[in-house]
Parts: structure tokens; sequence; C-alpha cells
């Protein structure tokens, strides 16, 4: 209580003290929007205000803020990779807040081509994260995802310059970033850590969660202030979607087939669900899922190494002791859900919930047949010119011999990993202050084996 009661006495004091000292300072703030002339936010967009030279960019929604002012005439430049740079003037008056919001236009009918291409406007929003970003970072937006066969998260992840994978039956499962071990990497969604699926293992199974989830990844390959400092590595962190500025409603579909094992079929189904409601549109709701079935099969032999001495000439040989011939079928299934919800009460002012939700079920069987070789013994004739190495198998190997051996042995093993993570807060614009409160949670857990 104590506690609670001093954060509403510093907001109390921050309420009071902020528009008289803004006044007395002859200072004031900017705030707006930036978009494209599709009325959608464009995120990353680099705001400069000239001429003092300060540089802001905008956030998730378009928006920018900023603060500590002197009264002026000034004006906004405003710029985004694959559009023109906008120029918009705004007069700032002591003690007050001044809105200035921009729409960027195409810069020529060439570039037009380069905007509204699917793959590329997805690539540039990247760009303009990346180049804005206070550390070094990679996005991988959600339009280069889908565009390529990414399976799951980890498959996705390492398209990214400098990440490498630790694979699992053929599918990414570990991300290693600039060549450290996996276990020295967070894994984030929204920004909120996410525990490992797998016991006693720090490791974070990117394989548990669907590529069709998330709006971008990032991958930070060096720490900032506001990051924890245990991810030495690096940090994934997955942004699950919200609702944009116009309604979204997708449904796609993939299927196949493959003929090993009998024969096995592969696809799956995805959707997203997204709009704005309301005559001013404050209320955004999206609905994102995703199910995915993968059945594979594969026939392989795996020999063992040992070494010992060779009776022929005694000298100490590797050879191969033993081999399996093994017979593996996966029925991997994953599906999903994200969803996110939000609500802009008044300018400077939002509520907001995300939510994530993917279940990996890593099921399979195998089968394992071992042939074992009888012992060798070794015979030398009375006059000692001729040596016979008898096998155990045959039928004139002397007694006493240890005769071969075939095991057999399967393996069914039905591990149900599970990960969900949620975050709910809220964002309010003071004249000359910044106050965001969030509530988040997330578990990882493996169920079966």
């Amino acid at each position: 209580m104590r506690s609670f009661l001093s954060f509403l006495l510093a907001v109390v004091c921050s309420l009071v003290l902020n528009s008289p000292v803004g006044a007395q300072s002859g200072k004031g703030t900017i705030t707006g929007t930036v978009k494209d002339s599709g009325n959608s936010a464009l995120q990353g967009a680099l705001v400069e205000l000239l001429p003092s030279g300060r540089k802001v960019v905008t956030d998730d929604h378009g928006q920018f803020r900023i603060t500590d002012v002197p009264a002026a005439e000034y004006t906004l430049s405003v710029s985004y990779v694959g559009l023109a740079v906008a120029n918009v003037p705004v007069t700032v008056l002591a003690g007050q807040e001044a809105s200035a919001n921009a729409v960027l236009q195409v810069a020529s009918r060439a570039d037009q081509v380069v905007v509204t291409a699917e793959r590329l406007q997805g690539e540039a929003e990247a760009i303009n994260i990346e180049r804005t970003s206070d550390n070094i970072v990679q996005v991988l937006p959600e339009r280069v995802i889908t565009s390529l066969p990414n399976t799951n998260i980890a498959d996705a992840v390492g398209r990214v310059p400098s990440v490498s994978l630790e694979r699992d039956e053929g599918e990414g499962k570990y991300a290693q970033i600039r060549g450290t071990e996996p276990r020295l990497s967070n894994v984030t969604v929204n920004g909120v850590n996410l525990p490992s699926p797998e016991t006693n293992v720090r490791n974070i199974k990117l394989d548990a969660v669907p590529a069709d989830l998330v709006e971008r990844i990032e991958v930070f390959k060096t720490l900032s202030s506001d990051q924890d400092a245990d991810g030495i590595g690096g940090t994934v962190n997955l942004v699950t979607r919200t609702a944009g500025e116009r309604p979204i409603y997708a449904l796609g579909g993939t299927s196949g087939y493959n003929p090993i094992q009998n024969g096995y079929w592969r696809g799956g189904f995805d959707g997203v669900f997204g709009k704005r409601f309301g005559v001013n549109k404050k209320f955004g709701f999206l609905l994102n899922g995703t199910f995915y079935k993968t059945n594979r099969g594969i026939d392989d032999q795996e020999p063992g190494q040992a070494t010992g001495t060779d009776p022929a000439t005694t000298r100490n040989v590797a050879f191969v002791n033993t081999y399996d011939e093994r017979s593996y079928e996966y029925y991997r299934t994953r599906y999903g859900f994200s969803t996110g919800i939000d609500y802009n009460i008044k300018p400077g002012t939002s509520v907001y919930a995300k939510g994530l939700f993917a279940d990996f079920h890593d099921y399979g069987e195998t089968w394992v047949y071992t042939p074992n070789a009888g012992s060798n013994i070794k015979s030398v004739s009375p006059d000692g010119k001729q040596i016979t190495f008898f096998n155990c198998t045959e039928p004139n190997a002397p007694s006493g011999c240890a005769p071969g051996s075939y095991q057999y042995r399967h393996y069914i093993r039905r591990p149900d990993q599970q990960v969900y993570s949620f975050l709910s807060g809220a964002r309010h614009d003071l004249s000359s202050t910044l106050i965001t409160y969030e509530f988040a949670g997330s578990r990882s857990h493996n169920i079966g084996g």
C-alpha cells in the first residue's frame, strides 16, 4: 500500500508541476503521427526537428513525441525508406503541446513499384527499423517470413545474417547468434522473457512456435540499457500482430505429399482477422491462428566405430564394430493463436493487451535393428604356417564361441510442448513526461515424454 501511494503521489506531482514548469521555462512539446498515402501508420520513420537537429523515431502506431522544445517556429523533416521526405511546419508555444501529422507520398512513379510490391514493402519496413535502432538489430517482417517456407520460428530466424541453427530431424531448433551457443541468447515475446519448455535447459526451443503467429522477428546482437543483461549472445524478440488502420481478412492453406515410408500427407492452414471499430477507429482487435502438420519418414544406417588390434599386423586400427538399421516416423503438429487488443482513449493515451499461445506435438516412433556378429577365434596349424579365423556363427566353429545376435528396439515418444505469453499495459503522454505501466507473464512446459 505504501508503494502504491508513493506511485500515485509521483504521478499527481508530475501532472501538477509539468504545465507550470513548461510555461515558466518557455518550452513546449510536439506530438504527431506519420502515415502513408493509404492511411497506414509508419513504424520506424525518422522525424528530425529543424534547425535544432533533434531526432526521434515513430513507435508501433506511427506516433512520435518531442519534449522540452523552446518556443519558436520549426520544420519537421520526416523520412522513410521508399517514400518522399515530408517537411511539416510547426509552431511551439510555451507550456503547450503542438500537433503535427505527416503523410508521406511515393517519391516517383518508379518508386511506387518498390513500395507496393509485397516482399519489398516488408523489407523497407525492416530497413527503417534497423537504421533508426540504437543498437545492432536485424528485422524479419511478416511478409518476408510468410513468403518463404518457414515451418517454425527457428527456420525463419536462421535466415538472418550471422545466425546459425542447431537442427533436429530436418527442422531448426536452437538459434546461435554470432557463433555463441544457444544458452547464451534470450528469447522474448513482445519484450517479455520466454522460458524453455525443456527441463534443466536454458536453451529456448524455437521450433515450438509456428512462424505465422508474428508480425516481425527482431534479432538484437548487442545489448542496450533497456534490455536484460543475461542475453550475452543476443536476443530474439517475437512481436505479435496488432490491428492497423485498414482491416485485414486473410485465409491460406498448403498441402503436400511425401512418398517415403508408404506415403505421408503434410500441410495446414492459417488465418487472420483484424479491424478497428468506431467512428474514430479507437478500438482495435486482431486474431491470428495457424495449424500445420508434417509427417515424414527416414530410413538410415548408423555405424558405430571402435579401435582394436589387427590380428594380422598387431597394429591398433579403427574399425566399424556395429551398426544400426533405423526407421523413423514423425507426426509433428503445430498450432497456435495470437491476439492484439488496443483502445486509444485520447491522443497520447492508450491501453493494450497482447497474447500468444503455441502448442507443438513432437510425436514420433523409432525402430532400431542392431545385428551383432559372433566372436572370432584364431586357430594356428601345428607347423605354425597357417592361421585361420573362425566366426562363431559358422557351422564349423569351435566349441565355446559366442554366437551372433540380432537386437530389436522400438521407441515411442509423445512430448507435448506448450508456450504462452501475455502482456497488458497502458501508455500515457503528459506534457513533458511519458508514463507506461505493464503487467506480463509467460510460461513454457513439456507434457509427456
